[in-house]
């Protein structure tokens, strides 16, 4: 029986420390470069230095989504809702969101034509080729005349290449990955960029877009986001008031002058 007692208070010891490590170390957040990363810097150098956090930048095709679930970071910021949903439905979990920050908009882009109306029969558009991101851009490509989808599209339901009802000019439309967008531009009429990854490749989506995703009832604001676990810590908590206070807001709307789009105001 002593001995039992002994393990027990032994084991839980062991808890206390572990429990105590994980406080006492930085908590690890993944974020694209741009405007993540950025945003979380001005709120570590300017608003919180005394915040104990690690900037992860990463690029390209890695799922920061995983590595939450994996246990290989504690949070990330990089993605909106409705891309989230998608990753919990797939991944089989839920995570927590705890703040929402900004919006980039999807932009249309070219080195061929000076105006949408240039656009000539059967060009080839670049479009992000995951779901989420591909319902935009067919949303933004019709907004701007060059397609009509279906009618009877629901609120939320996202739109497929095949829900086009009408394509005049004759567009062909080629699914590239998110973060090879910016390389696609040499090579076709327009490529639709997701904002984040035409800031990182040196594009100012408010000047150099023949077209942007309007900022007003956006459904695509960009998020930070944890584990259900997390979402209580002390830093995650602090953290997650300050990307969306004013003072950000306003770092937001003089650093990238339209091209971010503050979710908050400021």
């Amino acid at each position: 029986m002593l001995a039992f007692a002994r393990r027990t208070l032994l084991a839980a010891a062991a808890l206390s420390l572990l429990s105590g490590a994980a406080l006492a170390a930085p908590l690890r957040i993944v974020a694209s470069p741009v405007p993540h990363a950025e945003i979380l810097r001005f709120v570590k150098e300017k608003l919180a230095p005394d915040l104990d956090i690690k900037i992860i930048e990463i690029s390209g095709d890695i799922r920061p989504n995983s590595l939450i679930l994996n246990g290989d970071a504690d949070a990330n910021f990089f993605q909106h809702a409705p891309y989230l949903r998608t990753e919990e439905a797939q991944l089989g979990t839920t995570f927590a969101v705890t703040a929402a920050t900004h919006i980039e908009p999807l932009g249309i882009y070219s080195r061929k034509v000076k105006s949408l109306a240039d656009v000539p029969a059967g060009a080839t558009v670049a479009l992000p080729n995951n779901v989420t991101n591909l319902s935009r851009a067919l949303n933004l490509l019709q907004a701007n005349g060059l397609i009509t989808l279906k009618a009877g599209l629901k609120d939320g339901q996202l739109a497929t290449p095949s829900d086009i009802a009408d394509n005049p000019k004759r567009i062909a439309l080629v699914q590239v990955a998110p973060a090879q967008l910016p390389r696609a531009i040499d090579d076709v009429a327009l490529a639709i960029i997701n904002g984040n990854y035409a800031l990182e490749a040196g594009l100012t989506p408010a000047k150099d877009a023949l077209a942007l995703e309007k900022a007003e009832n956006n459904p695509y604001a960009n998020i930070f986001v944890t584990t259900q676990a997390l979402a209580k810590d002390p830093r995650v908590q602090r953290l997650s008031v300050l990307l969306a206070s004013p003072e950000v807001a306003t770092f937001i709307r003089e650093k990238y002058r339209g091209s971010v789009v503050p979710v908050h105001g400021g």
